[in-house]
C-alpha cells in the first residue's frame, strides 16, 4: 500500500465529494461551496493510496500566530492505520510554534485529538451557529 501524504497539492471535486460522502459529512451537500473552502484553506493536507484520494484535512489560520482545523477525514476503510495521524502531524509541523492551534472534536475524535497533544481549552464552552443536522 504506497501511501502518499503531502501538503498543498490540488484535488478534484469528485474525489473530494466521494470522500465526504464515505464519512457522512454533509458539506458533501454543498459541493460547490465546499471545494471553494478548501480552495480558500491556508494549507490542506493529503492522504493517497496508489493514487486514491482516502484522507483529507485543512487549516484556516492568519499565518502567524493562530490556526484552526475544521475538517481531517479518513476514508472508513482507511481508518485505524495511522493515516489521520500522519496527515495531523504535517499539519501541525507545518504551524509549530503558533500561539494557538484550535480545533473542536467530538465523539472518537476527542481520544484522536488529545493523543495529537489536544486538550480542552481552559474554561471555555464551545459554541456556534449551525446550519447542519448531524449533530
Amino acid at each position: 500500500m504506497p501511501l502518499d501524504i503531502a501538503l498543498d497539492r490540488p484535488v478534484k471535486a469528485n474525489e473530494v465529494l466521494a470522500l465526504y460522502r464515505a464519512n457522512k459529512w454533509s458539506a458533501a451537500d454543498k459541493p460547490e461551496a465546499l471545494m471553494a473552502a478548501l480552495r480558500a484553506s491556508h494549507s490542506l493536507v493529503t492522504a493517497r493510496v496508489d493514487g486514491r484520494l482516502v484522507g483529507l484535512g485543512n487549516a484556516i489560520s492568519d499565518g502567524h500566530l493562530v490556526v484552526y482545523f475544521p475538517h481531517l477525514l479518513v476514508h472508513p476503510e482507511f481508518r485505524r492505520q495511522g493515516l489521520g495521524r500522519q496527515m495531523m502531524a504535517a499539519l501541525l509541523k507545518r504551524y509549530a510554534g503558533f500561539h494557538q492551534q484550535m480545533l473542536t472534536a467530538d465523539g472518537d475524535a476527542v481520544a484522536f485529538y488529545q493523543a495529537m497533544g489536544f486538550e480542552r481549552a481552559g474554561k471555555t464552552e464551545p459554541m456556534w451557529i449551525y446550519a447542519g443536522k448531524e449533530h
